[in-house]
């Protein structure tokens, strides 16, 4: 509901940019601000705004798990999301951090891990 209110509120600048553009007289500088205000708020939300939206206010987010892994858990660490698969063909836990923009983008590998072992097997 969020992402909606803020893409409603970066379109309502757009459209009162151009409006203001054409009563003033020029309806170009109008499109180049309301082109330059479309930019700015869309880098806002996919560099900054979009996981903060998910995590604090209830946004959507979809992620796929990479094809022949299992998915674990997911987790919130400060404002970046942290998913854990398993790969069954290496045998490894693999720790991946989605961050604001994709920037920084953190992996953590963890070899011989195999989670799914049967646990009734395990003696006492």
């Amino acid at each position: 509901m969020v992402t909606y209110l803020y893409w409603a509120a970066v379109i309502a600048l757009v459209v009162l940019s151009l409006f203001a553009g054409s009563r003033l007289g020029s309806l170009k500088m109008g499109a180049i601000v309301a082109g330059i205000i479309f930019l700015i708020g869309w880098f806002a939300y996919y560099f900054h705004y979009e996981q903060v939206f998910v995590k604090r206010f209830g946004g959507v987010m979809r992620i796929s798990v990479p094809e022949g892994q299992r998915h674990m858990g997911a987790t919130w660490k400060e404002d970046n999301l942290w998913i854990e698969n398993y790969d069954p063909q290496t045998n490894q836990c693999i720790f991946s951090e989605y961050s604001k923009g994709n920037l920084l983008e953190g992996r953590v590998i963890i070899r011989d891990c195999n989670p799914l072992q049967d646990q009734s097997a395990a003696g006492p």
